[in-house]
C-alpha cells in the first residue's frame, strides 16, 4: 500500500538471500517477471514484482504519473514487505525508475539493474517533446479482439514461451466480449512517457553510491526508441553488458537474465 493507493504485487517469500524488487516497463505488468522471479527464488532470494500505479491490478488514480510519485510508491512497497536493502531491477522505463530509486539517500537499495532500461534518455533523440510523443504514442488497442493481439505477439516474438505470451497479454484487460483495453489509459500512458522524456539518467547515475548494471539488448527486432548506453555514465561501480535479443529480454530470455542478476547480487 502506497499513500492512498493500493498496489498489486507478486511476492515470492521465505528465502534468506538478498531480496529483489522487480519493476516492469511502461504499459506492462508484473507478470512479465514471473519466469525470472521463479529462478531467483529457487536460488534463495525473496522476490517481489509490482504493478505500478495505473497498471495491471494496481489502483488507477487520475493523478500523479511522474517519477517522484512512482519511486515513492516503490519505497512504500519495499517498506511494506520489510525488504532490507533489496536489489532494484527494472526493465525499460522501469529501469529508469529503479535508477531514481537507487538515488534515494541512506542506502535504501543495495544495487540497481536496468534491463534494456535505466539509461533511456529520450530527449537526446527527440529534443522536442512533441516529436517524441508523435514517435512513441501507443497504439489504440481498445476494442481489438484478444485473439488478434495474441497473433501479433506470436508473430513478433516466435521464440517466446507460452507463459511469456500470456504474461504479456496481461498488459491488457480482456472484456466479456473477447476484446481488450489497456490497463494503462492512453492519457496516463502519455503522461508517464513525458516523465520518461524529462528524466536525465546521465545526471543521476554518476551520483549513485551503489553498484549498477545495465543489461542492454542488441535488438533483433528493430529500434524501440531506447537510447544506447551513454559512455558518460559508465565508470567505477557501473557496468554495461549486452545480450542479443529484443527489448523484453526478461520475457524472451528469463534464464539468461536471472543468471546475470544472481551474479550481480553475489559480486556486484
Amino acid at each position: 500500500m502506497a499513500e492512498g493507493v493500493s498496489l498489486h504485487a507478486l511476492v515470492w517469500e521465505g528465502a534468506a538471500e538478498r531480496p529483489f524488487l522487480l519493476v516492469h516497463g511502461l504499459s506492462s505488468n508484473c507478470r512479465t517477471w514471473e519466469a525470472v522471479a521463479a529462478r531467483l527464488h529457487a536460488a534463495g532470494h525473496a522476490v517481489a514484482a509490482v504493478d505500478l500505479r495505473g497498471h495491471g491490478r494496481s489502483d488507477k488514480p487520475d493523478e500523479a504519473y511522474d517519477f517522484a510519485t512512482f519511486t515513492s510508491d516503490l519505497r512504500a512497497v519495499i517498506g511494506g514487505l520489510a525488504f532490507d536493502r533489496p536489489v532494484a531491477v527494472g526493465q525499460s522505463t522501469g529501469g529508469n525508475l529503479a535508477v531514481e530509486l537507487a538515488a534515494y539517500p541512506s542506502g535504501f537499495v543495495a544495487g540497481v539493474v536496468g534491463i534494456d532500461g535505466g539509461l533511456i534518455e529520450l530527449s537526446t533523440r527527440w529534443p522536442r517533446w512533441e516529436d517524441c510523443e508523435s514517435a512513441l504514442a501507443p497504439p489504440r488497442l481498445a476494442g481489438t479482439p484478444v485473439t488478434e493481439v495474441r497473433r501479433w505477439i506470436e508473430k513478433a516474438h516466435p521464440d517466446w514461451s507460452e507463459a511469456g505470451i500470456e504474461a504479456t497479454l496481461a498488459n491488457l484487460e480482456v472484456l466479456a466480449d473477447g476484446t481488450v483495453r489497456p490497463w494503462l489509459t492512453y492519457d496516463r500512458h502519455i503522461r508517464l512517457l513525458r516523465a520518461l522524456w524529462e528524466h536525465r539518467p546521465s545526471q543521476v547515475v554518476p551520483t549513485l553510491d551503489v553498484p549498477a548494471l545495465f543489461l542492454h539488448a542488441d535488438h533483433l527486432d528493430g529500434d524501440h526508441g531506447a537510447a544506447p548506453p551513454h559512455a558518460m555514465v559508465t565508470g567505477r561501480g557501473v557496468a554495461v553488458e549486452r545480450l542479443a535479443g529484443d527489448h523484453d529480454l526478461h520475457v524472451q530470455q528469463p534464464g539468461a537474465v536471472a543468471d546475470r542478476l544472481l551474479r550481480f547480487a553475489s559480486y556486484g
